[in-house]
């Protein structure tokens, strides 16, 4: 249809393996003079320009609609255009495809327009889109009837100053022809179009406010393929795609639905935020703040901290308790420990592994035991206690810490049977004591289960206090009356890298002791009491899961 497309490209959009990238201005130009019918995705800020990106899309529209609403005002010019400008720099800077700015009106007369497209190119934005209308403009889909176009001579002038104003010959100005929306009719579209055309402009964008596409599709038919013609299909969504395909036009704009998809989303979590006054309502139905940072890029500065700044000595790292074969499961480990039993498609080990990489600590060890060869996920270290049929969690602990005897950074101790979301970890992170350790308010539901569980008394039961004062362990054990129950111990222990020395000093001595040798881990916890070191108790409510049965598997699959 446009035969200079083959000529222009020898890359496609979106290809940015080569030492040269293509220029946004050019691969925009590409869409527009395809023979085929290609779409742009609105986009209002950063974060949903690279949601857009990342879902394929080979071009964004800064829709002045959705930039407006995210600043809370009116689609009526409320939002200066210089704040619009600031916004395209970090859209822009987010991506790598090109973006066609709804430039309203061009936010006033010719100069205004080619003061516009200067800033536009200094910004990277490939192509600006205006409409004749008059300055300050009205959304088209409010009274559409009513608004006043500009005089055709005058916007012609808006026009050709932003074609001499630019200095990338491949820059674009689409011109909106609004002749539908104040229902002026086809020939009054033509016209316009015709005068546009002339005056300069790379394409037409013709609008209707009309929830069928006659106007549209007669305005095509009868513009043939004088310059490209673009579309905004908002009120006219139940249109076949393969009927404006074989209508020739050239791009398609969905243009508000990212952020009107966004809407109910954030209407109902507020909503149900209010109403139950708990996260734990809404956190399923959520992203992860992970994948926030994921969309920032976070990893990348990530990455550049590891090239440019000291290398780090103290980050944290981990001992996973994993040598026990988890009898009570059965068939499942028969010929694997508890710890590889897969839980959607993977095994517990590896949920364990992401929840503490989530939380940045990277130094993961797993003591290993029964069908240790099974154990073998990459990007772990190991340990083995070859004695794990004869003896218990105290002595996997002890084989750790003698195998890696560096004291430049603090350590936390979980179960290989316990998978938990990254707040866990951050809690115990967080907390200013040599030795802390998690403990969960709902210990009643392992009551009711049936199962055993690590059972603890405190210095003060669990209440709102309990988030000021410095709760304290007084002892832990498998059973305890009732009465003195003050939760449960999750099976986290956190040691600072001061008390470390120490620590592995008691546990070597314990371990040392034959009466101990088939010792658990709330018996190290009361010698640590007995010994007078304070152990800090960090009450939590849920956010954890020990897989002890058959039932805590099937859990498993939801929690994971």
């Amino acid at each position: 249809m446009f035969k200079d497309v083959a000529d222009r490209l020898t890359t496609a959009p979106g290809d940015f393996k080569s030492s040269k990238p293509v220029k946004k201005t050019t691969q925009f130009r590409q869409l527009l003079q395809s023979p085929e019918l290609e779409f742009l995705i609105e986009a209002h800020n950063g974060i949903t320009a690279r949601i857009g990106e990342e879902a394929g899309f080979k071009g964004l529209w800064a829709g002045g609609l959705c930039m407006s609403a995210q600043y809370g005002v009116r689609d009526n010019n409320e939002a200066s255009w210089t704040q619009v400008l600031e916004m395209l720099d970090f859209m822009t800077d987010a991506v790598q495809i090109p973006m066609l700015l709804d430039g309203d009106t061009g936010y006033g007369n010719f100069n205004n327009v080619r003061r516009l497209v200067k800033k536009l190119e200094q910004r990277d934005v490939a192509a600006v889109c205006i409409e004749d209308k008059l300055y300050p403009k009205t959304n088209s889909f409010i009274d559409g009837n009513k608004q006043q176009l500009a005089e055709i001579d005058e916007f012609c002038s808006r026009i050709k100053a932003g074609k001499d104003a630019q200095t990338d010959d491949d820059f674009c100005l689409i011109t909106r022809v609004e002749a539908f929306i104040a229902g002026w009719g086809l020939e009054e579209a033509l016209r316009r179009a015709e005068a546009y055309h002339a005056a300069g402009a790379d394409g037409i964008l013709i609008h209707s406010a009309l929830s069928v596409p006659s106007e549209v599709l007669a305005f095509k038919k009868e513009w043939a393929d004088r310059c490209p013609v673009v579309i905004v299909p908002t009120k006219y969504y139940a249109t076949p795609t393969e009927q404006l395909r074989d209508a020739g036009f050239s791009i398609a704009i969905w243009a508000n639905h990212m952020l009107r998809a966004a809407i109910p989303a954030m209407q109902a979590c507020a909503e149900t935020l209010y109403r139950e006054q708990t996260l734990r309502a809404v956190e399923d139905d959520i992203v992860p703040v992970k994948e926030i940072f994921r969309l920032q890029g976070a990893s990348e500065l990530q990455e550049a901290e590891e090239r440019y700044l000291p290398s780090r000595t103290d980050e944290a790292r981990v001992i996973v308790l994993a040598a026990s074969r988890g009898s009570e499961l059965g068939e499942l480990t028969a010929k694997r420990p508890k710890t590889m039993v897969e839980v959607g498609g993977r095994p517990l080990l590896g949920h364990i592994m992401e929840a503490y990489r989530a939380a940045g600590i990277k130094q993961i060890a797993a003591v290993r035991g029964y069908a240790a060869h099974t154990v073998n996920l990459t990007g772990l270290d190991y340990v083995d206690n070859l004695e794990y049929a004869e003896t218990g969690e105290l002595m996997s602990l002890a084989c750790a810490l003698v195998a890696n005897v560096d004291d430049k950074c603090d350590v936390f101790v979980s179960y290989g049977d316990v998978i938990f979301k990254r707040y866990i970890v951050d809690s115990l992170a967080e907390a200013e004591a040599d030795i802390a350790i998690v403990v969960d308010t709902e210990w009643q539901s392992s009551v009711n289960r049936g199962r055993p569980a690590d059972y603890v008394s405190c210095s003060e039961p669990y209440s709102r206090n309990a988030f000021y004062n410095k709760v304290l362990l007084k002892c832990a054990a498998e059973t305890l009356p009732e009465s003195e129950i003050h939760g449960e111990w999750m099976g986290f222990l956190k040691v600072s890298k001061a008390m470390l020395p120490e620590f592995r000093n008691i546990v070597t001595d314990m371990v040392a002791d034959p009466a101990h040798r088939k010792a658990k881990m709330h018996h190290l916890l009361n010698e640590l009491v007995a010994r007078g070191h304070t152990v800090r108790i960090i009450y939590t409510t849920g956010h954890w899961l020990d897989v002890d049965s058959i039932a805590d598997v099937l859990a498993a699959g939801s929690f994971a």
